[in-house]
């Protein structure tokens, strides 16, 4: 869904390279990009009112205009693998990729001509699923297949980092190791943390990167910190985080976390909480578990990604051939007006199935009563739920 300009519009990415445009006000089918890209085409992202860009498992990044879809204004090469979503700063004109290159790659759009726009890998790590930015982009959040989550302080995407220079720690500032963060995350456990649905700190394993001790005087910008979110399914079944949301307000993270063992697949929220710092200039952050649900784990191997509502009151989650609509309390209650003491599960408030085949995706309209949801036969269903 478009949150920019007046003309509410949904654009949807399609695995046979095109890409849909829909009036969602009067569900009309606006237009389709037939030959968008030259392979499944992953994620869309608003720029502005008029641009958006799209990413492919042809490797590319594409930017777009409204007012002249007959053509791209420009493709971005960069990337030797997938590319599996694209975010924007606001603030800084700045497009983010991710791909299964492992590689997370800036373009500056301010400096965008018709061969593209210049790029910088800004990080590297092995197994990366999902990147987002927090709504201020102060943050950045990288999601893992290996169950790590790497949260990037006081963001600046000027900066590229580099991972070899950091020492990594654990907290408590305990060395751990010497090595990058990209051979840390490949030979680190795949998953850890207590099997108890509590939701204490303690019971994560948590790191702390940085890149030195205040008294070398290196500036704290991209510090980062690698955790191991607690999983109701417990360490010793391994854990894939498959699809990763930010609430609204940039307080809490929305996982769908599958194992890699067996079939069991959940939806995870955890709430951020700042702690101690290891070093004077190292930020602390873990991760409380909440709330979770477990899921229908049909068509293994595919990602459903889920979202909040734009208030981050409601959770849409694809659940088989449909999708749930999970709250907090049965109020539908603001995540911190009703933070448990103990992780508890989230509440059912609504189902809504209307698909021939299993749902992959659902997303909130940001300005209307109004939900999408696609399934893997290509069906688009648009739903105005009433309770």
């Amino acid at each position: 869904f478009s949150d920019r300009g007046h003309r509410p519009m949904l654009i949807v990415a399609c695995e046979l390279s095109e890409v849909l445009l829909f009036d969602p006000i009067s569900s009309k089918h606006i237009k389709t990009l037939s030959e968008a890209h030259e392979n499944c085409v992953n994620n869309i992202k608003f720029l502005d009112n008029r641009l958006f860009a799209t990413c492919s498992d042809d490797c590319t990044v594409a930017l777009w205009d409204l007012r002249k879809l007959n053509s791209k204004v420009c493709t971005l090469q960069g990337h030797s693998s997938w590319v599996k979503n694209v975010e924007y700063d606001v603030n800084t004109r700045l497009l983010v990729s991710s791909g299964f290159d492992g590689n997370v790659i800036i373009w500056d759009t301010n400096r965008c001509t018709e061969d593209g726009c210049p790029h910088k890998t800004f990080f590297h790590t092995r197994f990366l699923m999902r990147m987002r930015l927090t709504p201020d982009c102060s943050k950045m959040l990288i999601s893992t297949s290996s169950g790590y989550l790497l949260i990037l302080h006081d963001l600046d995407l000027a900066k590229s980092l580099d991972v070899g220079s950091y020492p990594i720690m654990r907290a408590g500032s305990t060395a751990w190791s010497s090595h990058a963060a990209t051979s840390a995350t490949s030979s680190a456990p795949r998953a850890a943390g207590s099997s108890s649905h509590d939701g204490h700190s303690g019971s994560l394993f948590e790191q702390n990167v940085s890149r030195s001790s205040q008294a070398e005087g290196v500036s704290p910008r991209n510090s980062f910190e690698i955790l191991i979110p607690d999983v109701p399914f417990g360490r010793h079944r391994g854990n894939c985080i498959t699809s990763l949301q930010l609430h609204p307000k940039g307080q809490a993270a929305l996982l769908r976390c599958s194992s890699t063992i067996d079939d069991q697949e959940w939806t995870c929220v955890y709430a951020f909480q700042d702690g101690p710092p290891v070093q004077p200039i190292a930020p602390h952050y873990s991760l409380r578990l909440t709330h979770y649900i477990e899921e229908a784990n049909v068509s293994n191997g595919y990602i459903k990604e889920l979202c909040f509502s734009p208030d981050g009151r409601l959770i849409s989650s694809p659940h088989g051939y449909g999708i749930r609509l999970l709250g907090f309390d049965t109020q539908c209650s603001e995540l911190f007006d009703c933070l448990p003491n103990r992780a508890r599960p989230l509440q059912e408030i609504h189902s809504l199935y209307s698909h021939n085949d299993v749902v992959l995706t659902t997303k909130f309209s940001p300005t209307h009563c109004q939900i999408a949801s696609g399934c893997l036969g290509g069906c688009v269903s648009l739903y105005q739920p009433k309770f």
